[in-house]
């Protein structure tokens, strides 16, 4: 079907198969469909329509491959492909050409053999035959030459219409091309008066502070058919350390209460869904913008990224083996900010854990902070330049106060392994640290990065859990790209929501409101059927700014993250001269000041060492480096040692005292 509507799945891509003698079961994408006939026969007779149906949808679909969106053939590549078409049919031409040739030359040959053999004296029986056997070889000449003409006129009329049929094409796909122009334009032109409407100060909103006890709440570490919203029945892979699970939505959700007394704000009347009426509310006007709108107007762009040439092999010759961070790698391979600046990113959608401080059930508070924890991978997923590896001592904040109630703080506490501590205050009831540590190599022909974690979310005051699962992605798979799929569950193991969504993209979570055990799956798993209300919307991506493919593909809060700013620290990143020189297109110069810096920064290190190695030679204690504003502590929660912030920076830009300072650029 050209447009498909509710229920249908894609015949040509979907797996047809049997599970005993009258039900099938037919698979497609991430939907799944049994069916059962009423007997072995009429199954059968299904099974066999739905293979005719299947290949007579693959034909379609193959001679309509022209009109895919993933492919947009040149009209270079189309006339190649006609001209291609038409030499192998002259081609054929030939041949058959040659056949007919042949089949004359034979069947004279085999008539004059017939003659002679009716002049020989043979019984008059003998004579019919052979006279019979002679007009059949004649019929059969007679036939060839007209089936001979008939291709020739055909390769006559391809050639004819050829010409035509290349100027349709081309008149089609520049009727597509202004189509799609057309509508660039027009969601440009929407994304500014979303934004003008954002910006104007009527629409400005004053919140007060709910302030409330920590949560408690730590992490460790589609292309779509259709949208998740509209399917009555989804399926979900296994993950890893627990059962398959199916989730079906309930058709009448009316009929699924929940106690008003667990639900401030839900009416007596309605179904309690706790993203409808509750202090938890994630409406759909929470995605238009920001909660808040900043006092202050902060930078929409930046230049526009350089195109610069560069001779990769004198740069990877000496790389091979080596450790990323010990390798001199030009500015052409980076995008103007810090792995702080990145690592401050995650706060793009701080507002779920402003939503989800103030909720009162710990289930529904760990949806939210589960889809926060996914949406900081959405900036990377157009992002293929890597950050500035951070100097030692080099630090970075974030102060949106004002604006959004909260103040980050980043610290680059180790060189080697790279490793940089983040600590967030908000005034709304939140606190969030968190430490990254990469471990890198390149390979020659790939950069291998290998991130130490799981994203295992733990509640450690009510022991709750949610486990998310990012489903590995192949250009052979049929699992939807970029698929994230988890479970929440209490201190039991109950199962009490469903998160489905794609880190690129948004998250929903279902209510579960009854759950079964269910048939096995291939791989020997048993599954578990979740009968769900109507998934909710947590999160989704907010849209890239107007001309992002030329800045950097920077989201608008990565746009103002290097803005200059008056009174920060004199090792914040915004002050780092190499990366300011590269936003602002000189290249060559930003490599040479890059040079210097890391220059500056191994003779740090040696000056260091050599202190060091002397206190050893006298017997004297020598304590490294430590960092200014973190330090090393045993998380009570998790046993782990952990970088946790000890206070003093925002003192310290009060005062504008900042003498405690390395001078590392």
């Amino acid at each position: 079907m050209a447009h498909t509507c509710r229920g249908t799945i894609n015949l040509a891509t979907a797996h047809i198969d049997t599970e005993d003698s009258c039900n099938i079961v037919l698979s497609s994408g991430g939907r799944t469909y049994h069916l059962k006939a009423s007997t072995e026969v009429e199954r059968q007779r299904w099974v066999t329509a739905l293979e005719l149906a299947k290949a007579k949808a693959i034909r379609m679909m193959n001679d309509q491959s022209d009109d895919s969106a993933d492919e947009e053939p040149t009209s270079q590549s189309d006339h190649s492909e006609i001209q291609g078409t038409l030499k192998t049919l002259a081609s054929k031409l030939d041949d058959l050409s040659t056949c007919n040739d042949l089949i004359a030359k034979h069947g004279a040959a085999l008539q004059r053999s017939l003659s002679e053999l009716e002049t020989l004296r043979v019984p008059l029986e003998g004579g019919e035959k052979i006279k019979a056997v002679n007009e059949r070889a004649t019929l059969f000449r007679i036939t060839s030459n007209a089936m001979i003409n008939a291709c020739r006129d055909f390769l006559d009329l391809a050639e004819s219409h050829s010409r035509r049929w290349q100027r349709v094409l081309q008149h089609e796909r520049e009727q597509r091309t202004h189509l799609e122009e057309t509508i660039e334009q027009l969601a440009k032109q929407h994304n500014s008066l979303e934004r003008a409407w954002r910006e104007a100060p009527a629409h400005s909103v004053n919140t007060p502070d709910t302030p409330t006890t920590d949560t408690g709440v730590s992490e460790r570490p589609r292309k779509e058919e259709a949208s998740d919203e509209d399917e009555d029945t989804e399926y979900f892979d296994a993950m890893e350390d627990s059962p398959a699970f199916i989730t079906v939505t309930a058709t009448d959700p009316s009929q699924h209460r929940r106690s008003q007394s667990n639900l401030s704000g839900a009416s007596g009347g309605q179904p309690s869904d706790w993203n409808q009426e509750d202090n938890c509310s994630v409406s759909s006007n929470d995605y238009s913008g920001k909660e808040l709108q900043p006092h202050r107007k902060r930078r929409t762009q930046i230049p526009e990224k350089p195109n610069y040439s560069l001779n990769l092999w004198s740069i990877m010759k000496n790389c091979i083996g080596k450790e990323l961070s010990k390798i001199p790698m030009p500015v052409n391979f980076n995008e103007p900010l810090s792995m702080l600046q990145r690592l401050t990113e995650d706060l793009e959608y701080h507002e779920l854990l402003d939503k989800a401080a103030r909720c009162e059930n710990s289930l529904e508070q760990m949806c939210l902070v589960a889809a926060f924890s996914v949406s900081s991978y959405s900036t990377t997923v157009h992002r293929t330049a890597k950050p500035f590896n951070p100097l030692l001592g080099e630090t970075y904040e974030l102060d949106r106060l004002e604006e959004f109630g909260y103040r980050s703080v980043c610290e680059q506490v180790s060189h080697h392994p790279p490793a940089a501590a983040h600590h967030v205050m908000s005034q709304r009831g939140w606190t969030l640290w968190q430490e990254i540590t990469i471990a890198s190599k390149f390979r020659g022909k790939y950069l291998s990065i290998m991130p130490l974690g799981d994203i295992d979310i733990v509640n450690h005051r009510t022991k709750e859990t949610c486990q998310l699962k990012f489903s590995p992605y192949s250009y052979f798979s049929r699992e939807v790209p970029r698929k994230v799929t988890g479970v929440v569950k209490d201190i039991d193991g109950q199962a009490h929501y469903i998160l489905s969504g794609t880190w690129d993209d948004k998250m929903e979570s279902a209510k579960i409101v009854q759950s079964s055990r269910g048939s096995s799956s291939s791989e020997g798993k048993q599954k578990t059927v979740y009968q769900t209300l109507t998934p909710k919307l947590l999160w989704k991506k907010y849209p890239l700014p107007e001309n992002a493919e030329n800045m950097y593909c920077f989201s608008s809060l990565a746009l103002t993250l290097n803005e200059e700013e008056e009174g920060v620290c004199w090792t914040d990143s915004r002050l780092r001269p190499d990366q300011r020189l590269m936003e602002a297109g000189r290249w060559d110069e930003a490599n040479v000041e890059k040079q210097r810096l890391e220059e500056k920064q191994r003779a740090t290190r040696r000056r260091r060492e050599a202190e060091a190695s002397k206190a050893i030679d006298e017997g004297q204690d020598f304590e490294g480096y430590t960092p200014l504003w973190f330090h090393q502590r045993t998380d009570e929660m998790t046993g782990e040692t952990v970088y946790v912030y000890k206070g003093g920076y925002w003192e310290a830009k009060e005062r504008q005292d900042w003498n405690m300072c390395p001078d590392i650029f």
